[in-house]
């Protein structure tokens, strides 16, 4: 019998990114940033709606001109997913993108300038009735506090965090999620705790400039996986040097692992020895990579051999343990049929997708009877 999550998450206040509610009793949402040039229209709605295709459910965009600014209306006008739109210093940029349909600004009220540019944008946030995401750095504190803590630390993220927040609170806003990312682990993990007892808006995690996509996964895994396990965030980004698609994939696995959320298949694959009888990695390999494109979630068992694989298999929606002279194929957790070692992965692709078109299937059944 498999573990229910023993997570309680935090009780947070409710906002809405386009139609995404984050916070309060919304699942977690999983989020990515294009890095392509803004200006370059065609090539950010490209990598848009790949990141839809992978299911983000927000997509953040660079604003850092009033060019890219008229670029933004026009990549606004072709994707679907809520925009938020990264902005800093110029406030005219942020009422820009406020008419012209952000879903959320990500600013920094402290660097904007005087209060009546802070005030400016809140206003055009009211009238759109657009959130704001705080965003502190490690990497960009404000000079006074670099002084007085001589480097960063939780503490000083903390209280950069509540300077910004302070502002709002003078202009009667609160509809703000917050981060206090850091790219050491530690210092990242320790700030959101402090900030988590302090404010009860939503929570937007993240291991900022966590490294490639092996270092940056691991990294982001243990940071964001300490925090969710503590019942902290509702909004997750995990910031890699490679593909923004592969920041939404190792999102969902992140949240996947801890029963926070699910999509697509959850594959249970051991990693391998000689008494093995079929070879595992290369099945694995070719499985992930046919079956990338499903979203309906799925336990998927694949053992090389019967020591452990009868004990996953009866555990999964669909299970295979190496045998001789042919492997055993579990489904709903009962032994099934046998198979040879030729043809392996073709018959275990059309059993998952047979079995995903039967939960496709229920699914719309269950939305037109609610």
């Amino acid at each position: 019998m498999k573990m229910a999550s023993p997570i309680k998450r935090r009780v947070s206040r409710q906002i809405h990114i386009g139609n995404v509610a984050v916070g309060g009793d919304a699942p977690i949402s999983v989020q990515s940033m294009t890095n392509t040039e803004t200006c370059d229209v065609a090539a950010t709605v490209a990598q848009i709606k790949r990141l839809e295709a992978a299911c983000a459910d927000i997509v953040r965009v660079s604003v850092p001109s009033m060019e890219a600014a008229e670029a933004f209306r026009e990549i606004r006008k072709q994707v679907s997913v809520p925009l938020v739109a990264d902005i800093h210093f110029d406030h005219k940029i942020a009422i820009k993108v406020a008419e012209y349909g952000v879903d959320c600004l990500r600013i920094n009220p402290g660097n904007i300038g005087r209060e009546d540019r802070v005030r400016a944008v809140i206003d055009a946030a009211k009238y759109h009735n657009i959130p704001i995401r705080i965003g502190v750095n490690a990497g960009s504190l404000e000079k006074e506090l670099q002084r007085k803590y001589g480097e960063p630390t939780p503490e000083a993220l903390v209280e950069s965090a509540m300077r910004h927040i302070d502002i709002l609170d003078k202009l009667d806003f609160q509809n703000f999620k917050l981060s206090v990312k850091a790219s050491d682990v530690f210092m990242a993990v320790a700030a959101y705790r402090q900030i988590a007892t302090q404010i009860d808006q939503p929570l937007h995690l993240g291991i900022t400039e966590a490294g490639g996509l092996r270092g940056g996964t691991v990294k982001s895994a243990v940071g964001l996986g300490l925090l969710l396990m503590d019942g902290i965030g509702d909004t997750i980004r995990v910031s890699l040097a490679a593909d923004p698609v592969e920041e939404v994939k190792v999102g969902y696995e992140i949240l996947k692992s801890l029963k926070l959320r699910t999509k697509g298949i959850n594959f249970i694959a051991c990693p391998s020895c000689s008494r093995q009888n079929f070879d595992v990695i290369s099945t694995m390999n070719e499985l992930e990579a046919r079956l990338d494109d499903v979203t309906i979630p799925l336990d998927v068992a694949v053992i090389g051999c019967i020591v452990n694989g009868p004990g996953e298999a009866k555990e999964a929606e669909i299970g295979l343990t190496g045998g001789t002279p042919n492997n055993l194929v579990y489904v709903a957790g009962k032994p099934d049929h046998k198979v040879k070692n030729e043809g392996l992965v073709d018959h275990l692709e059309k059993l998952i997708r047979e079995k995903i078109a039967v939960k496709a299937e229920q699914e719309k059944d269950l939305i037109a009877r609610s």
